[in-house]
């Protein structure tokens, strides 16, 4: 029996857990290292209410003003790796896992109490050639990150594309930091098979990969 062939991109659920898997105490000791003042306030203020912030693991080329470092910039074509990636070997080494061209890659982190307010990031769509993937570093249970009005459960060192292109909103109601670490890449083939993978174990949950929840 033939397995299904992989959906088109522009059919992939909003949300899917991908076969990848990282260590999320090794994440964790080396965002620990991280001294309080090197993290920039999102420079979007009016997204959000309480603290969230920004550690910059990949920036623009060029870049060296700590706000110009956090911003990802869809329009850029060129990446380089900022001195605290140079510091994280752990992190370097997850990384290393995706295949695919890494554009900005971050660590944010939504301090207690704090709020995103629902938006959209309308570039990112896998099937316009943009994905988002996210790392949970540290999480709580209530943490309630909705994804079109849909709650998306999220377990620290999981990895998740989210189609950030649809309205979502986070909650951090817990007592310590969401810290997720926070790559942007072009969906080249790589990323596109292992998409369709993930797509695919959704369809089929008698397939060893689990797919997204909500």
């Amino acid at each position: 029996m033939h397995a299904d062939p992989p959906a088109p991109l522009a059919a992939l659920p909003d949300r899917l857990r991908l076969p990848l898997a990282f260590d999320p105490a090794r994440m964790a000791a080396e965002v620990e290292q991280i001294a309080a003042a090197d993290w920039t306030p999102h420079f979007v203020r009016d997204n959000y209410e309480g603290g969230w912030s920004i550690l910059p693991l990949r920036c623009t080329a060029g870049a060296t003003h700590p706000v110009m470092m956090a911003v990802s910039d869809p329009s850029a074509t060129v990446f380089e790796d900022t001195p605290w990636l140079a510091r994280a070997p752990y992190l370097r080494a997850v990384l290393g896992a995706f295949a695919c061209p890494l554009q900005s890659v971050r660590l944010m982190k939504l301090d207690p109490g704090s709020r995103i307010k629902p938006h959209a990031d309308h570039d990112l769509d896998a099937a316009l050639g943009q994905a988002r993937l996210h790392v949970p570093v540290t999480a709580n249970p209530d943490v309630d990150f909705r994804l079109n009005g849909t709650r998306v459960e999220m377990q620290a060192g999981e990895c998740w594309y989210l189609r950030l292109s649809d309205t979502h909103a986070i909650d951090n109601r817990g007592s310590t930091s969401r810290v997720h670490l926070v790559v942007d890449c072009t969906v080249d083939a790589w990323l596109a098979a292992l998409l369709t993978e993930a797509a695919h174990a959704v369809k089929h949950p008698t397939s060893t990969m689990p797919g997204g929840s909500g």
